[in-house]
């Protein structure tokens, strides 16, 4: 099955969901999902969107001032300026669409304070603000005769032609097949599976940056990566799930092994610090009282607040035997989110014609070194809306660019994939770049990596999912310890 369509968009989180509404009915698009529509980092976001919605308590300057402060300063301005800027309007128009956020009791969507944040500005729907937008935006794609939507769908291959891309893709009987576009919007997520403990759900593997990178787009700061300081401590999982920033915003407590506060130890603003001050402050603790054991304590809040604010965090501690009403909850580090990726301009677009990105997988320069607590649903939606924009001003001029010559699906058989790649991986990236880095170790363990990618790409191994989650994988190790074994030595 050979198909052509205007636009491609690989990936169907927020970026991706909400860039392919923007498009008119007379604009084909083609959303492709690795696995099920529901399956990605911002259905798993909990705390919020964050956006300056009241102006009587709160202004674009100070969200912008917090967010340059989180990011240590090392934020592309202007592209921050665009999303405090323009960011309200497309929150407000999400929850035109349907999107539950929570309400006061003046029918005001409610707004709670996060890490960071020097006003109140988050709005959310309980605990699981992600997944009650991505809900609706799955809910309205489907309803829209332009966007044919393939689940459980594989990208495995991207070429670049002269008058856009040729993507081939294995569906979900198995079958391969080939589709021409004009566009192609990269909208993949991160890179969370590179680690062996993270937040991330199952297709973060970093596909879409390999991709790009392999056409020769350029990926940028792809070694800053953000480690979440209260993921649930759980024993055996990889995924661990989320125990929110607003869970301390609300006044939880952070214990150390002793059952005793020592945030302020670190830092004035203790608890409330940014994400990488607190990661930090836990990994230090950590080695000064010789124990990984730590806790957050919001037993001293009213019970049933508790249970109405987060159900979910609430629901799914149970599940682990943990009533957070009563019981500290365990947690520890754990890689959360990527701030670097696929450097884009304010259009979203890549240094490859005709390629943008959106969402985690894209480098706006909006986070800096460190993203502020709900800014990345927020980012997801502006960027994504600018790329849809910026395609939908160069179809009108190139709307009769004829389609590239598809040709032929490939040849997909090949070798099995050797066992345990993937999980030799993970360790080399928790090993030297982890909270607190380990320099000293990164030479060997980039040789490793290289070795293992090169593999990959000449050993002749059949084409599937195992395969090509392996090759992102360790193509996005080596471009991150190439990075990091740049700037060691550089200083």
């Amino acid at each position: 099955m050979n198909k052509e369509y205007d636009v491609l968009i690989v990936g169907t989180g927020a970026a991706g969901l909400y860039g392919a509404l923007q498009f008119p009915e007379n604009i084909s698009v083609l959303l492709i999902s690795k696995r099920e529509l529901s399956l990605s980092n911002s259905s798993l976001a909990q705390g919020g969107v964050a956006a300056v919605l009241d102006t009587v308590n709160d202004d674009c300057q100070l969200h912008i001032q917090d967010t340059l402060t989180a990011g240590k300063y090392k934020n592309n301005l202007a592209a921050v300026e665009v999303l405090v800027k323009e960011g309200p309007s497309d929150v407000m128009k999400i929850k035109n669409l349907g999107v539950d956020f929570d309400l006061d009791e003046n029918g005001e969507m409610q707004k709670t304070l996060e890490a960071g944040h020097s006003r109140h500005r988050i709005v959310h729907h309980k605990d699981s603000t992600g997944k009650a937008i991505t809900d609706q935006l799955i809910e309205t794609v489907k309803n829209r005769p332009n966007i044919d939507i393939y689940e459980n769908t594989l990208l495995y291959q991207l070429d670049k032609t002269d008058n856009g891309f040729v993507a081939g893709m294995i569906l979900q009987n198995g079958t391969a097949c080939t589709a021409a576009v004009r566009y192609c919007i990269l909208a993949s997520g991160g890179i969370g599976r590179v680690y062996q403990y993270t937040t991330n759900s199952a297709i973060a593997t970093g596909d879409g940056i390999t991709f790009a990178y392999m056409l020769g787009a350029a990926v940028k700061h792809l070694s800053w990566i953000q480690f979440h300081p209260t993921a649930f401590a759980a024993e055996n999982d990889r995924e661990r799930f989320l125990i929110s920033e607003a869970v301390r915003g609300e006044g939880a407590y952070l214990l150390n092994c002793e059952g005793k506060r020592f945030a302020h130890k670190y830092d004035d603003r203790g608890e409330l610090a940014p994400r990488d001050v607190v990661s930090n402050a836990i990994m230090l603790e950590s080695k000064a009282t010789d124990s990984e054991k730590f806790y957050l304590d919001i037993t001293h809040k009213d019970p049933e607040f508790i249970r109405e604010r987060f159900p979910m965090i609430y629901q799914k501690c149970l599940e682990e035997n943990i009533d957070i009403t009563k019981d500290w909850i365990p947690v520890f580090p754990c890689q959360h989110y990527l701030m670097g990726g696929i450097d884009v301009d304010l259009h979203a677009r890549t240094t490859v014609d005709r390629l943008y990105a959106a969402g985690e997988c894209s480098h706006t320069g909006v986070h800096g070194a460190n993203r502020l607590a709900s800014n990345s649903l927020l980012e997801a939606l502006v960027f994504s809306r600018r790329a849809a924009a910026d395609i939908m001003e160069r179809m009108k001029t190139d709307n009769n660019t004829p389609f590239a010559d598809i040709g032929n699906d490939g040849n997909l058989e090949g070798k099995q994939l050797p066992h345990g790649y993937r999980t030799e991986i993970r360790k080399l990236m928790q090993d030297c770049h982890f909270v607190i880095k380990k320099p000293e170790a990164v030479p060997a363990n980039l040789a490793r990596a290289r070795e293992i990618l090169d593999d990959l790409l000449n050993g002749g191994y059949e084409i599937n999912r195992d395969f090509i989650e392996a090759r992102s994988l360790a193509q996005v190790a080596v471009i991150i310890l190439e990075e990091v074994l740049s700037e060691n030595d550089s200083e």
